[in-house]
């Protein structure tokens, strides 16, 4: 598992939360990729795809909230959170610009401008478990969301991020 607790400085004191509990599947290391890139140090750009939710949008931005605001696109690197059926995927790519084989203008030699994607990694999978309303607090903490697996995974069709 994953233990994720958000704290933010405002004004010269500390406030806390939220923290989240992920349970972490299907890990696999970036040597482990086939034809895997190598990491820069430039801030990545963000994709947060399928958090529609209430809690979703409230996982969306907690996730967001990981990286610095400020994306380097120079370094053309994507970091993705995708969720799928209350799986969050997380993915690390590089996308890279080359020429097409086909032709827009001739009399320019303009050809179209193709791109693709390679895997830096790690890439893994996170469930979420709990979140919780301020610092991590087993006796005394506030729980917003708790997954309950008997009472909420009645039904395949339901989702609550």
């Amino acid at each position: 598992g994953m233990t994720i607790s958000h704290l933010k400085q405002h004004e010269g004191h500390v406030s806390a939360g939220p923290t989240a509990f992920f349970k972490v599947s299907n890990v696999v290391t970036a040597q482990s990729l086939p034809n895997h890139g190598c990491k820069t140090s430039h801030i990545p750009e963000l994709n947060l795809h399928g958090f529609g939710t209430r809690l979703g949008h409230r996982i969306g931005r907690f996730m967001g909230s990981l990286f610095p605001h400020n994306a380097q696109f120079e370094g053309r690197q994507v970091v993705t959170f995708h969720n799928q059926r209350d799986y969050i995927f997380v993915r690390h790519h590089r996308y890279i610009f080359y020429e097409g084989k086909q032709v827009l203008d001739e009399a320019k030699g303009l050809k179209k401008t193709r791109a693709r994607l390679q895997e830096l990694g790690p890439r893994f999978t996170l469930k979420l478990r709990w979140l919780q309303e301020g610092t991590f607090d087993t006796q005394f903490g506030e729980y917003e969301w708790f997954h309950k697996r008997k009472e909420m995974d009645t039904t395949r069709r339901r989702f609550h991020l």
